[in-house]
């Protein structure tokens, strides 16, 4: 008898599209606001242009996907892996704000959360054990983040140029940045907020950085 081979399954339409939106918010992004970095009408993404006017669903191309993973320095293998993401429960990760978060208590010297003042929020899984949690307050992150959105930090995750990241200085002082340029001797920040000036830190004054994979708005 020969042998059966399981059929392969097949991604739904709704698993591309969620992957997409999950990819924009992990860039601090909306739709349209991942279409207009990546070079496309920015109504591409958006939910309107998801099905036609009578009721078919209408895939996004190959090209737009292509040129929205460029434009935020993500790979194919972690689009799938935001596919995958939509298929698996809540994860429960340690949370905190990011004011509170910049007490020295919170973390050890790699980075990762410590000591007993963090909660726990629940979140898409991010690939990681040691994924954590903060909430942003005030505007001094605007207009990439706002009052109240919740970012995901992985102090594991690899850190490219472009990446968005949250910095400790060996002084205390953390921040959260787009990583511009990293060198054996010194680290070049770009703020989020055009108010605010770029930094240029030397390599002896960074305690540890740590990328920002996912936000929550």
């Amino acid at each position: 008898m020969p042998k059966q081979t399981k059929a392969p399954r097949m991604l739904s339409h709704d698993q591309i599209w969620s992957a997409l939106d999950r990819l924009a918010r992990r860039a601090g992004l909306s739709p349209s606001g991942l279409a207009k970095r990546a070079g496309l009408d920015p109504t591409t993404f958006n939910k309107s242009k998801r099905v036609t006017s009578d009721g078919r669903e209408r895939w996004p191309s190959t090209e737009s996907v292509a040129k929205a993973l460029a434009a935020t320095n993500a790979s194919i293998e972690s689009f799938v892996q935001l596919i995958g993401d939509g298929a698996r429960g809540l994860q429960s990760v340690p949370a905190s704000s990011f004011a509170e978060a910049g007490n020295g208590s919170y973390f050890d010297d790699r980075g990762h959360p410590s000591g007993k003042d963090w909660d726990e929020m629940a979140l898409l899984p991010a690939g990681d054990a040691q994924v954590y949690a903060l909430e942003i307050s005030g505007d001094a992150l605007k207009p990439v983040y706002r009052d109240g959105d919740v970012i995901v930090v992985s102090p594991a995750a690899p850190i490219r140029r472009g990446d968005r990241v949250v910095v400790k200085t060996s002084a205390g002082e953390m921040m959260v940045r787009e990583l511009k340029r990293r060198t054996a001797k010194a680290v070049e920040l770009q703020s989020l907020n055009p108010v605010q000036a770029d930094r240029t830190l030397a390599a002896s004054e960074v305690a540890w950085i740590a990328r920002i994979v996912w936000v929550r708005q």
